[in-house]
């Protein structure tokens, strides 16, 4: 018997597993994304579809732990100054979206012919947005440290800070037979709530730092994946204790951990859980969707979805837009959180309980909120091919003026930064632009001041203070702006030296016609070092290597013809004006 019940458990992992092989590489593939995948490839094997695998509730259940990770994940980004810069955010934007969208889908609710109390609940369930889709959506495509990105986190934390006063609105609404008594007053539940956070941030800020040390110590990796798993489901079952949220417990921790020396390790050992039991979790919201429900009440359950998406997202790009934000990021923060959410099903199982809601309209609000899941996905690819390309943010970026440095760098990204280390060694006084507003807002924490602007544009050249410059260094990585940027240094200010990136031997020699001063090709030194290096571990002295080296160097530029190479290569005895690497 208990072979055939291990066996019975071994299937049923099985099953998850090879549906989220086969559906999430293919949708990917496609273009929708994985959260569509696993989506669909739990509606296909699940209770509703081929029957496959028959508990979705508990694999949902299971399934929150990784969206539990993932906040504790995103807490460790936000050290404890930054979360605070973002208050205003978090309670003042959060809170406004949050009441204007509750008031709206009430609205909504009523125009469907539902009582107010019915409707209120199925518009606080639609409300709270979807943690883990959105979460999962910033990650892929890198905005999670991006001000855009930092405004829908700030939002979805207030939102999972209300999951619990929700919950006590629903208990007010019930009928007063259905509200169990509760086992202890009001004030002893708040106070085992706060008594719960008060020792999470004890030991958060005083005693895991040395639990990892000395774990460090032991250098047991396991040991260390193990403590990493402690502190985040102990954290949550911390909060779960004191009546609060374990997703925020999570995050708490996090944000404790965050200026920890040991941060990137948890990361790197809760990562491989995170993503499983994220994709656990939807796998298990695509089970619940009861297929039989939507088919017999198909048309209130589709106006219901197409009603509360749009007013939702209406109501988010008006909030946005009120914010003052560009029209591209509110239409994408609009696209991206019109879904209901994980919570809304908690919300809805205790509003079922206590008797606010019928059994009906329980699976038909679950149906049309784990549809808006479904279609978020899909919403977010439309709005990709058929929107204008949004307009970059310029949040935090500066343009270019009245700028005097000995050296002008044009272009911060790998090589820019690497490159401006020796005149600062040398103590010389630099002016940075950089046509990327992620790039200057990345550099800054590191104390660069990066501004923005076009190197090829003459006005921005003076700007920069390019005439007064003894160097400019371009640095940019495209061959074209390269060119372009030599051509009009050249018109502009023809005195100064020009120091530049090349591509490839072809644009070397391209720059060298446009009267370049120094030509450093991106690969060439670094591959001519790698080969060194293994000339050396073949037994050759460092004379010998050295040897091998030059006459490699010179091997390679024999290719450049005529007068051209003739420039370059006299510059390998140090006596011609070029240099091409």
């Amino acid at each position: 018997m208990a072979a055939e019940g291990n066996a019975g458990l071994l299937l049923g992992v099985i099953t998850l597993l090879s549906a989220a092989v086969v559906a999430v590489p293919l949708l990917k593939r496609i273009g929708f994304g994985s959260v569509l995948g696993y989506l669909l490839a739990g509606m296909m094997i699940g209770p509703f579809g081929l029957q496959l695998v028959n508990d979705p509730h508990t694999i949902i259940d299971v399934g929150e732990l990784g969206v539990v990770m993932f906040l504790f994940v995103i807490g460790l980004e936000l050290n404890p100054s930054h979360l605070w810069a973002l208050r205003a955010q978090i309670f003042g934007l959060g809170s406004l979206q949050v009441l204007i969208c509750a008031v709206l889908l009430t609205v909504v609710g009523k125009a469907f012919g539902f009582p107010w109390q019915v409707s209120f609940v199925c518009a606080a369930g639609f409300v709270l947005t979807s943690t883990a889709i959105v979460m999962q959506v910033l990650s892929e495509r890198g905005d999670l440290t991006e001000p855009r990105g930092q405004r829908i986190v700030s939002i979805l934390l207030f939102e999972d800070l209300l999951i619990v006063p929700l919950l006590a609105v629903v208990a007010f609404l019930a009928p007063t037979a259905a509200v169990p008594e509760p086992t202890s007053p009001l004030w002893q539940r708040m106070a085992i709530a706060a008594v719960s956070l008060s020792a999470l941030v004890i030991i958060g800020l005083w005693l895991l730092n040395p639990l990892f040390r000395v774990l460090a110590q032991a250098r047991a990796r396991e040991v260390m994946t193990a403590a990493a798993l402690l502190v985040v489901l102990g954290a949550a079952l911390l909060m779960e204790i004191g009546g609060l949220s374990m997703a925020m417990g999570a995050f708490v921790a996090g944000v404790l951990l965050s200026e920890s020396t040991f941060r990137h390790q948890l990361e790197v050992d809760i990562e491989p859980f995170r993503g499983l039991l994220l994709g656990l979790f939807f796998l298990g919201v695509g089970m619940a969707l009861d297929l039989q429900v939507v088919a017999r009440n198909w048309l209130l359950i589709s106006s219901g979805v197409l009603a509360l998406m749009v007013v939702k997202a209406l109501c988010i790009y008006g909030v946005a837009r009120l914010a003052k934000s560009q029209h591209g990021d509110a239409l994408d923060r609009a696209v991206l959180m019109a879904q209901g959410g994980e919570f809304a099903f908690v919300l809805f199982t205790e509003a079922l309980k206590l008797k606010v809601v019928s059994a009906e309209i329980n699976a038909n609000m679950t149906a049309i909120v784990v549809l808006s899941m479904a279609l978020t996905p899909v919403n977010l690819l439309l709005l990709k091919r058929f929107a204008r390309p949004r307009a970059v943010s310029m949040d935090g970026v500066e343009p270019a003026q009245n700028l005097q440095g000995h050296v002008l760098i044009i272009g911060f990204g790998r090589v820019g930064q690497i490159a401006c280390q020796a005149p600062l060694a040398h103590g010389a006084k630099l002016s940075i632009i950089d046509m990327d507003p992620e790039v200057i807002r990345a550099v800054e924490p590191y104390g660069f001041k990066v501004y923005y602007g076009d190197g090829a544009r003459h006005d921005l050249l003076h700007a920069a203070g390019a005439r007064h410059a003894r160097t400019i260094i371009v640095c940019v990585n495209d061959k074209k702006a390269a060119t372009r940027i030599v051509e009009s240094t050249r018109q502009y200010c023809p005195q100064v030296k020009v120091l530049v990136r090349a591509f490839d031997r072809e644009h070397a020699l391209e720059l060298v016609k446009h009267d370049a001063d120094y030509i450093v090709r991106e690969t060439f030194e670094s591959s001519l070092l790698l080969g060194r290096q293994a000339v050396l571990t073949l037994g050759a002295s460092s004379v010998e290597a050295d040897a091998v080296t030059d006459e490699v160097r010179t091997r390679c530029r024999t290719f450049c013809p005529g007068n051209i190479r003739r420039s370059i290569c006299r510059a390998s005895v140090g006596s011609g004006k070029y240099r091409a690497h």
